[in-house]
């Protein structure tokens, strides 16, 4: 059997068969887990309220399960998610030559992470919105819950997996410019590697203050790839190392800067965590090359908690 890479994924125009295995995969592992408490599995229902009519109770979900789940309506909407997304050149960041599932850019593994959340806000009749930025707001498309709409999303971010960034990171700016457009209470995921041409940290957190305006949640999902930009796991032989967003360049041996590097970087791991639970965002630490599962678990527990 052909493996299935993004690159023809992207040429059978299937996003969102690929956010379907995954989110497929993920429901059937729920089930040998401690997550298993969670709704997924009956995506199309919700549990039953004492007191109102028994008319839509569905009484087969009932013999399987003990317990009283009333069908849902396409019109039902209990949430609405935002999804943002770091479009800037450091996202398009590992080079790979054959893309697959478990071998993608840090845009790439955003890109389908994003359409997997979609399936289950789908799943759970959700609405959905989605902005992409690099050093500007490129799109912008308010939370919806129809078909169409989430159709429309889903081609934009296949777009992602076929195009390439120059762009450097503004997140800072761009994000009050969504915070200003976001004004009913909201779940909002963010994914960005959290690399900016703007040296005032602070600046940023305040951008992300201002995305919790208006009691929204806040996901921050750091996406990295942990062998290369937290390892440092290059060979050891001399090699030039591009900023791909300035344009900056050094020549080094990685073994000669690599215990000093990782310990910044996991310095500044932390101290972006820690930042985080100042402001009450949920920092989720995501390792490009560890799957999908830590998206939708957060997912779950992010929105057991929003409602």
């Amino acid at each position: 059997m052909t493996p299935l890479t993004v690159k023809n994924i992207s040429e059978l125009n299937s996003l969102e068969l690929l956010a379907n295995q995954v989110v497929e995969g993920f429901i059937t592992g729920m089930h040998k887990s401690p997550f298993h408490g969670f709704s997924v599995e009956f995506a199309e229902h919700r549990l039953y309220n004492k007191g109102e009519s028994t008319r839509h109770i569905d009484w087969k979900l009932y013999a399987k399960t003990k317990k009283l789940f009333v069908k849902r309506y396409e019109e039902e909407t209990n949430l609405r998610c935002h999804l943002i997304v770091d479009n800037s050149a450091s996202m398009h960041y590992p080079i790979v030559k054959n893309p697959s599932l478990d071998n993608l850019t840090k845009i790439g593994f955003s890109a389908i992470a994003s359409a997997a959340l979609m399936e289950l806000l789908k799943r759970q009749r959700d609405a959905v919105g989605l902005s992409i930025y690099s050093d500007r707001n490129e799109y912008y498309a308010p939370a919806k819950g129809s078909d169409r709409h989430r159709r429309m999303l889903l081609s934009y971010l296949e777009n992602l997996l076929q195009q390439q960034s120059k762009s450097s990171t503004e997140t800072y700016a761009v994000l009050h410019e969504i915070a200003e457009k976001l004004h009913r209470r909201s779940l909002i995921f963010l994914f960005t590697d959290m690399f900016q041409t703007t040296k005032n940290e602070n600046e940023l957190f305040e951008a992300l203050r201002h995305l919790k305006y208006n009691k929204h949640e806040v996901v921050l999902f750091h996406t990295y790839d942990g062998k290369l930009e937290l390892d440092f796991d290059f060979e050891n032989s001399p090699k030039k190392f591009v900023d791909v967003e300035t344009g900056e360049e050094i020549n080094l041996y990685a073994s000669s800067v690599k215990k000093q590097y990782k310990i910044e970087v996991e310095k500044y791991f932390n101290d972006l965590k820690m930042k985080c639970m100042q402001y009450k965002i949920d920092y989720v630490a995501v390792d490009i090359k560890k799957g999908f599962h830590q998206i939708l678990i957060s997912y779950l527990i992010s929105r057991k908690r929003f409602l």
